[in-house]
């Protein structure tokens, strides 16, 4: 892989996550990287940008995150092509989406250096109501109701089914996001690289299971006025009867792998 141009980011308000930021940066301006850091990162040789934004006019070969599962997901959510990622655990909780710790940096870039690691590619989902086109997200997009007074009658299409029930809310998970709030839900855990997705009903008024469907376009209309939440860190709204439109996002979420493994996120969790 070339190294020629990579940003890194490191998790908000972490100084851990920020020093090692630093380090990391010093490490590829020896292997003569252009390298871009984002604000407040400033290192001496690098070009400092000031949002996530401003990735996307850059044509990177690679983007370094230091934090835990909550700064990869802000990243790729900032990315829509197909930039790999090298995730660090830097401060992370499980770090369960991320490749390695920071003492394995070294042998990390020089690994990269030398074409031996492979690309882990996932699909995202991206909502949009209204005419609005939302970021995409790498685990779930979650339709909850607005008003906690009142139950919603949400009534969910895919291909040419329909369920319509009253309940709290509705996931719509990644195979990524099968080991997350899904999971807790009682969805089942999909290995990463399927294309398909999840519809795990939120405290459904009559039991209704988890259905695994194909990776087309998900319909949802709710008889109140709903939040939609991407990844569990950004909330759009819709007005009630609105349809709320989930598909597959064009561009895959890619990580750099350097470590073989089959279930990546069960071995993560303890499984």
């Amino acid at each position: 892989m070339k190294l020629q141009k990579v940003a890194i980011v490191s998790k908000v308000g972490s100084k851990d996550s920020e020093q090692a930021a630093k380090d990391v940066a010093k490490k590829l301006l020896v292997k003569k990287s252009k390298v871009y850091t984002i604000s407040p990162i400033d290192v001496e040789g690098t070009e400092k940008i000031e949002t996530l934004e401003e990735l996307k006019k850059i044509n990177l070969d690679l983007v370094i995150t230091l934090g835990g599962d909550g700064t990869t997901l802000r990243v790729f959510r900032s990315l829509d092509n197909e930039t790999p990622i090298l995730t660090i655990n830097v401060g992370g909780n499980r770090g369960i989406l991320a490749e390695i710790t920071i003492d394995e940096i070294d042998d990390a870039i020089n690994q990269m250096l030398k074409d031996k690691f492979f690309l882990d590619k996932r699909i995202r989902v991206i909502a949009s109501c209204g005419g609005k086109e939302y970021p995409p997200a790498l685990n779930e997009i979650y339709i909850s109701r607005s008003n906690l007074t009142k139950t919603s009658e949400i009534n969910i299409k895919f291909q040419n089914d329909a369920v319509k029930q009253k309940m709290d809310g509705v996931i719509i998970a990644t195979p990524s996001g099968s080991t997350g709030h899904s999971f807790s839900l009682g969805g089942p855990i999909l290995h990463e690289s399927l294309d398909v997705l999840i519809i795990t009903p939120v405290a459904p008024v009559y039991r209704l299971e988890s259905i695994v469907v194909p990776d087309e376009k998900i319909e949802i209309i709710s008889s109140h006025d709903s939040n939609i939440v991407m990844d569990a860190q950004v909330v759009k709204t819709a007005g009630f009867g609105e349809p709320i439109i989930i598909k597959k996002y064009k561009k895959a979420a890619v990580f750099v792998r350097l470590k073989k493994r089959g279930l990546r996120q069960m071995s993560k969790l303890g499984f």
